[in-house]
């Protein structure tokens, strides 16, 4: 798909009332209501300081977690945090679209900034629905007057299809902010203008979603070699009939993947010499990690990829020029357990490839491990980043595209 979408470049927006779509979903102390981690905050803080220093009235909409999480509460402290990162008030509004929030956007005086309430709270955001549909909910029929533009600086929220996502491009002209801006500019370039070498490593617990990533980029070629490491590898290693132990068996079937056995099959005898599985793992006995090859794997949990494996694709990342990864190499969490993760981070943060970090539990690894800085890109949305370099349309970015040519 073209990048064919505006973009806060493309808009007269001093004196105008902007509103703007962000995701600072964050970790929330379920017992006192504080932040535990604001890095989407500072992100998107970028974004908020634009439209306020060109006079916008800027309406901010967001959300927190979703009904029956722990965390599912108020923005009141999520404004507080705001106002500290951007150093300007944001001034939190206990309302969405009701009388209340409709009459403290009337009242804005250009540079002011407002958050509104969680939109979760409001029951139709939940359910995914097509955006024409979208469009005639309550929520964008009542904000809708009240704006000028509408700007989607959620990419993190990109792959749902929710009214305050992809309803109001069907009504108000509508730009990208700059974090979606950077997002998609980056990752459609990884699969549409790559430098070659491209290496992808894939590993964590989400099977399906690494395997639909890797059908998207070996068909369109513009992946080389794909590394699997984690839990992903292990369905790879069973797939390439590696006796890999009764309990790791269970844990594959228990996680409802056992299907995909036969798909990783397929994809390796296809793609014949491009996706590489370990020739060691370690696993875990009575608390410590013990190597041995795929050919004398014990009945024990396989807690991460050997020391062999990861000398072989630290080689391949280094010799790469384009390199993405997603989910860890390990259980991470546990310092024996580490090691696959740590070197494979630190093999693509010292590489001189162009390096691109699908978010979720590989970027936190990242920024806890120290190698934040040397990444080109760490991307803020775990899940809307897969979707895109599966292959997979994400809602939000084509309405922002559909609206440019109404």
């Amino acid at each position: 798909m073209p990048l064919d979408f505006r973009t806060i470049d493309d808009l007269e927006l001093k004196d105008k009332t902007v509103l703007l779509r962000i995701d600072i979903n964050s970790p929330v102390d379920p017992h006192t209501g504080n932040i535990l981690d604001d890095t989407r905050l500072k992100l998107h803080s970028d974004t908020i300081e634009e439209l306020a220093n060109m006079d916008a009235k800027v309406v901010i909409l967001a959300h927190q977690s979703r009904p029956g999480k722990k965390d599912f509460t108020t923005l009141e402290e999520h404004a507080k945090v705001l106002s500290d990162i951007i150093g300007r008030p944001v001034k939190y509004v206990e309302d969405i679209f009701g009388c209340a929030a409709r009459d403290e956007i009337s009242k804005m005086k250009k540079g002011d900034i407002i958050l509104l309430e969680n939109v979760r709270f409001y029951s139709e955001e939940i359910l995914k629905r097509e955006p024409s549909i979208q469009a005639k909910t309550h929520l964008v029929r009542k904000l809708s007057p009240l704006v000028d533009y509408y700007i989607n600086d959620a990419f993190a929220a990109a792959h749902r299809s929710q009214p305050s996502l992809v309803g109001f491009p069907m009504k108000l002209p509508s730009a990208a902010g700059r974090i979606m801006e950077k997002e998609l500019k980056v990752l459609y370039s990884a699969l549409e203008n790559v430098k070659r070498p491209c290496v992808y490593v894939l590993g964590g617990v989400k099977v399906d979603d690494s395997i639909k990533v890797m059908a998207n980029v070996l068909k369109k070629g513009s992946a080389d070699h794909i590394l699997t490491t984690g839990f992903v590898a292990n369905v790879f290693l069973k797939a390439a009939k590696i006796d890999i132990g009764k309990c790791n068996e269970k844990l594959i079937k228990k996680r409802g993947y056992t299907n995909l056995i036969k798909v990783a099959r397929k994809l390796m005898k296809k793609f014949n010499g491009k996706i590489l599985i370990p020739v060691d793992v370690a696993v875990c006995k009575d608390d410590k990690r013990v190597e041995v090859p795929i050919d004398d794997i014990p009945n024990l949990p396989i807690y991460d990829i050997g020391l062999e494996t990861i000398k072989i694709y630290a080689e391949k990342i280094r010799s790469a020029k384009t390199i993405v990864a997603n989910g860890p190499a390990g259980v991470f969490e546990n310092p024996e357990f580490s090691i696959g993760t740590e070197d494979l981070l630190n093999a693509i943060s010292s590489s001189n490839g162009f390096s691109i970090i699908g978010g979720g539990h590989l970027a936190a690894a990242a920024v806890q491990m120290g190698f934040e800085d040397g990444m080109n890109h760490i991307s803020s949305g775990g899940g809307a980043a897969i979707s895109l370099l599966a292959g997979e349309e994400l809602p939000a970015v084509k309405v922002l595209c559909d609206s440019v040519k109404s």
